[in-house]
């Protein structure tokens, strides 16, 4: 396995790292069977381990705990906080107050005293940015966190977040988490410039886009996937379907299957450190290993290029990021009053 520094922090990880969102009740319900694929990850030289405090509520963060007693110091363990943890209107967001019990949690689940990268799991447009790296800072300076990062941080948000750092000598974002894929390549044209200008590792989710690169999800048939309802529609979005009929024939002339071109992929860019598998069973592990040497060629990736142009996308992921001036209406439009003068 060759190793590559997570930006400018020093601390190597493999291009491969492993999501642990499906082990747990959202998925793998079975601890032992989450247990053995966490060790085979392991085993293959992956060491970092990606999870959440919202994966399944919690018990995610618990299963990787139990997984990693003994090896915790083979291990790069990062997590997230952000997204709501119960019903209480404090048990959730970016503040102080719930930071500091969010990391504390988290702490007690994972069975360990520190975390290695915690980061901000989705933005929270209530709080301060100040408000926030104040408070991570806090954690890094007692040594509960070794270093921050972000997940689904517009461009232009991370930009402002090293400015706020630098003004007030807070600790900085050391690393962005954003969706990248085949099918998903809108973070070529701001996101990733940004994080390379300012030496952030980039560790990317969903790089089978939920499962639409794995060639189980084919034009004109049902899937088990796409019976899951709305949080897996863009499983049955014509255009991306599209495209993967265009790539299957291009993974066929390149001797690959569908899953291991598209990690090929991402791992390609130079301003990705690393790409997150999410396997629910130890076939789909061992299967996602298996191409874990791949590399593309200048030709396959210029074919890429012309299916899916640089910087595009090709339709959203359900659980992608969108800021509020996209969801909002009001950010929008103009009062009906102020359209009517017009």
């Amino acid at each position: 396995m060759r190793y590559r520094t997570l930006g400018r922090t020093g601390i190597q990880i493999s291009p491969y790292a492993l999501g642990a969102m499906n082990f747990g009740a959202m998925s793998n319900a079975d601890h032992d069977d989450s247990i053995r694929i966490i060790h085979r990850a392991l085993d293959a030289g992956l060491n970092l381990i990606d999870t959440a405090d919202v994966y399944s509520r919690g018990e995610s963060e618990e299963i990787v705990g139990k997984a990693i007693k003994g090896r915790r110091e083979d291990v790069v363990l990062a997590t997230k906080f952000s997204n709501p943890m119960g019903e209480a209107p404090n048990q959730r967001g970016a503040s102080r107050r719930w930071i500091m019990n969010a990391a504390e949690d988290s702490l007690r689940r994972l069975q360990t005293d520190y975390i290695d990268l915690y980061q901000y799991h989705r933005p929270d447009t209530e709080t301060d940015i100040e408000e926030t790296l104040s408070a991570l800072s806090d954690l890094v300076h007692s040594g509960k966190v070794r270093t921050i990062g972000t997940s689904k941080l517009p461009a232009a948000d991370i930009v402002e977040a090293h400015w706020v750092a630098e003004r007030r000598n807070f600790e900085r974002f050391r690393c962005e988490q954003p969706n990248y894929s085949i099918l998903n390549r809108g973070i070529e044209r701001e996101v990733l410039p940004v994080t390379e200008r300012y030496g952030m590792g980039t560790i990317v989710w969903s790089p089978l886009a939920q499962g639409m690169l794995t060639g189980r999800v084919r034009k004109g048939q049902q899937s088990d996937l796409t019976r899951r309802g709305a949080y897996f529609a863009h499983l049955s979005d014509e255009r991306r379907l599209d495209v993967v009929e265009q790539l299957i024939p291009l993974a066929d002339e390149a001797g690959l299957s569908l899953t291991h071109l598209a990690m090929a992929f991402v791992i390609a860019h130079p301003g990705v450190t690393a790409a997150l598998l999410g396997p629910r069973t130890m076939e789909q592990l061992d299967d996602l290993l298996a191409g874990a040497e791949v590399m593309l060629s200048d030709e396959i990736l210029d074919r890429i290029d012309q299916i899916v142009p640089p910087g595009t996308d090709v339709g959203q992921l359900q659980m992608a990021y969108n800021p509020p001036a996209v969801v909002k209406p009001t950010l929008r439009r103009r009062p009906i009053d102020e359209r009517t003068a017009a």
